[in-house]
């Protein structure tokens, strides 16, 4: 990457998430933020208290407006940049339906008091303290004012939006646009988060989609997995920056006056190894196509029980332009395989077996971060670090000569290389 050029991933958790790696400390999560190549990290759970007080005593303010970085690290240019950010699980009953409403929001915010106060606008307060992200009663708009009455800088995003339970736009949410969502709110949403099971080119299809950006992050629950989604900027590395770049970012909107940090795209999955990419019904082993779960008529060919609709299904139902499209100013996308995979198949062994821990480290203090050696490192020099046959692997993945079995309801895809 260029020196001008830096890798967010904005969306991540601590130790005190429910099913995340007890590992996830800031020392730890700078370290293979390094490793990864991921330049401005999330702290995720900003709301929890006591992650609120380990951020309070190994962060401190970074030469970047609004970053942070940690104490130990103070001065050193390569040091891991933190932006303070949350995740929160809102369920409301709207007034006057019958169903609850559930959506994943990703909130940022540039102090730590911020936050604090951030909090004290959300019910019920206990959940706070149960779960580094917790369950809220507030509405996705009341989420929103609330966020941009504490700061004019805050950034809510909405996560993972095609998920079925928990995305805006998921076959389970209820909504169809983001003003069905988030009414007069709207206007400060600035971006979305297209999650594992999309990338770019699936949300283009979405004409309502063109007024805010688009980005990828990892949502990791361990160590291992931060990176695996990123965006990517060039210019200014500061948190008004990257608002300002997600702001002006989308195909339909044009900055005014100078601008100093731009969104350049982002680095994605395969969507097909994502999660809920088909259709399907995973403890019967049944994935579908969104024509075969139409022809079934939305059940199981096993048990007969409906199956979950899948990302795929609700691009197709939603969408108002053709595959292919492409608005205009619409920013490129990166699809990677994670270096790991690609030493596993390549070698013939498992993704955590210690033969593929051996050569992924020997990489990267070889090589640099796993995001330059997926993206730029020569054949030659990865051949020289590791196996000419990890090398052919990597070249190839580059080069989008893979093959995925699609994943679906909460199953992940499987890539192959051809």
């Amino acid at each position: 990457m260029s020196k001008k050029t830096f890798i967010w991933d904005p969306h991540v958790h601590s130790r005190f998430a429910r099913a995340c790696s007890p590992y996830l400390k800031l020392e730890r999560m700078s370290e293979w933020a390094k490793k990864k190549g991921v330049d401005v990290l999330g702290t995720g759970d900003a709301l929890h208290p006591k992650w609120q007080r380990e951020i309070k005593r190994e962060l401190v303010k970074a030469p970047e407006a609004g970053l942070f970085v940690r104490r130990r690290e103070k001065g050193k240019k390569e040091a891991t940049r933190f932006m303070l950010t949350c995740e929160v699980a809102s369920i409301w009953k709207p007034e006057g339906e019958q169903y609850a409403r559930k959506v994943h929001l990703l909130i940022a915010l540039p102090t730590l008091e911020a936050f604090q106060r951030f909090g004290k606008r959300l019910t019920p307060q206990k959940n706070l303290r149960s779960d580094g992200r917790p369950i809220i009663n507030n509405s996705a708009a009341e989420v929103v004012a609330a966020a941009v009455d504490v700061s004019a800088k805050a950034l809510v995003i909405p996560a993972h939006i095609w998920t079925p339970w928990f995305g805006v736009f998921g076959s389970k949410s209820g909504f169809d646009s983001l003003e069905d969502c988030f009414g007069r709110t709207a206007r400060h949403v600035y971006a979305v988060e297209t999650g594992m099971s999309s990338d770019p080119a699936m949300n283009w299809r979405l004409s309502g989609l063109d007024t805010v950006s688009l980005i990828s992050s990892s949502d990791a629950h361990s160590l291992q997995n931060i990176g695996r989604e990123a965006t990517l900027f060039s210019g200014k590395m500061s948190y008004p920056g990257i608002v300002s770049a997600l702001r002006y970012g989308a195909p339909k909107r044009r900055a005014t006056g100078r601008v100093t940090t731009k969104l350049l795209g982002t680095i994605e999955f395969y969507p097909e190894e994502g999660k809920y990419h088909h259709d399907g019904h995973r403890k019967c082993g049944v994935s579908l196509t969104p024509n075969q779960r139409k022809r079934a008529r939305g059940r199981c060919r096993v048990c007969k029980k409906p199956v979950t609709v899948g990302v795929l299904s609700r691009v197709e139902d939603l969408a108002d332009k053709p595959p292919g499209r492409r608005p205009r100013g619409a920013k490129p996308f990166y699809s990677l395989v994670p270096l790991r995979e690609l030493i596993a198949e390549a070698e013939g062994v498992g993704v955590k077996s210690r033969t593929a821990d051996i050569y992924y480290e020997e990489l990267i203090e070889a090589l640099g971060s796993e995001i330059d050696i997926l993206m730029h490192a020569t054949k030659k020099s990865i051949a020289d670090a590791s196996t000419k046959e990890i090398a052919d692997a990597v070249y190839r993945a580059r080069k989008g000569k893979v093959s995925v079995t699609p994943g679906y309801d909460g199953k992940y895809g499987e890539v192959e290389l051809n």
